[in-house]
């Protein structure tokens, strides 16, 4: 499918505002803190039903919103124009959420399916490599969900089972009743954990599947945490004496190597250029396990990354936008020039 316009009602700092695509590359162009990755994040928003910056969905309405906005696109796809929409509506301190599909309700899972993919590219995304585990778990989590609403909800089925189990180790009093109570979460917990490794390690799988890019090789080692009664017996006392869990896949790690004449862990040694180039190296799988899926390809979408990039990197980039329809922020719009393809200007 190819974006062709979005309408925006209230949403970030659009009060009422349209815009329109080309079928290969648009640049949205402007300085600072004029609403560029706002926009960005619209499209992102449409397609996924999520942001990428916000801590709180609340945060993606205006503020003089009055608790209601709207992110509505046409999509063209086999000669057909389809209008997709989301109505965001707040309810406290929560958001709530409709579907449409040419002004049919869906559901989410429904929506999801007569959807696009997105891939997106943004500096903030080198984070992945330098940050904790909790952020390459999330990494893996969010993209698998794009693709397989099963493991979304295994995964929030077992994030809310954890809470209750370690609600239960922290108030715990009595050893004996503690056993009976943790031996349905045990099960439970060992069942909706199993799915969830098990996506991880088959997307893990994946990447080394496909571990080239620019003459370099890369390499991933998933480092698993499972939940199983049987571990869960063993540290029984251990985890009576923290009163949390201590066993699982919230305690999983990535870790990437780049292969040379010694492995190079990519988290700790690598330097700022190879750290760009391995985020690279992953979205560009990304698109390859989009086309694997759909087949077809995703749109791309780049938040002001030319900047951070050396000029191999950028030729990198460059070969990408040839084959998709591509949407790119930047303040400085002679770097897109750069890339010889029809582009559409957006100025902000």
């Amino acid at each position: 499918m190819v974006l062709k316009k979005i309408t925006l009602r209230n949403f970030r700092n659009f009060i009422d505002s349209s815009f329109e695509f080309g079928s290969e590359l648009t640049v949205i162009v402007g300085e600072n803190a004029k609403g560029k990755t706002n926009l960005l994040e619209a499209i992102f928003f449409l397609i996924n039903g999520i942001g990428f910056r916000e801590t709180k969905e609340i945060e993606l309405l205006n503020f003089a919103s009055r608790g209601h906005a709207e992110v509505a696109g046409a999509f063209l796809e086999d000669g057909e124009i389809h209008d997709f929409k989301i109505v965001l509506a707040q309810r406290g301190e929560s958001v709530e959420k409709g579907y449409l599909v040419d002004k049919m309700r869906r559901r989410h899972y429904q929506y999801a399916k007569e959807q696009t993919k997105a891939v997106l590219f943004t500096p903030q995304q080198i984070e992945m490599l330098t940050g904790s585990p909790e952020k390459r778990r999330e990494y893996f989590n969010r993209l698998i969900s794009f693709y397989d609403l099963e493991y979304k909800r295994r995964l929030d089925n077992y994030e809310q089972a954890l809470r209750k189990r370690n609600r239960i180790l922290e108030h715990h009093e009595n050893l004996t009743k503690l056993q009976a109570e943790l031996s349905f979460w045990n099960d439970y917990l060992e069942e909706e954990a199993s799915y969830v490794t098990k996506r991880r390690i088959e997307y893990a799988d994946f990447l080394n599947k496909h571990p080239r890019i620019d003459a370099k090789t890369f390499q991933i080692e998933y480092q698993k945490n499972e939940f199983t009664r049987k571990k869960a017996q063993e540290i029984f006392a251990f985890e009576t004496r923290i009163r949390r869990t201590a066993i699982g896949p919230q305690k999983d790690d990535v870790q990437i190597y780049l292969d040379g004449k010694t492995k190079k862990n990519i988290s700790r040694f690598g330097s700022r250029s190879e750290q760009r180039l391995t985020i690279l190296w992953l979205k560009m799988n990304e698109i390859a396990y989009h086309r694997e899926i759909m087949k077809k390809d995703p749109i791309l979408l780049f938040d002001d990354v030319f900047s951070e990039l050396d000029e191999k990197n950028r030729k990198i980039i460059f070969g990408l936008i040839k084959n998709h329809q591509t949407v790119a922020t930047t303040t400085d719009k002679k770097i897109l020039d750069l890339a010889k393809t029809p582009k559409k200007v957006i100025p902000l």
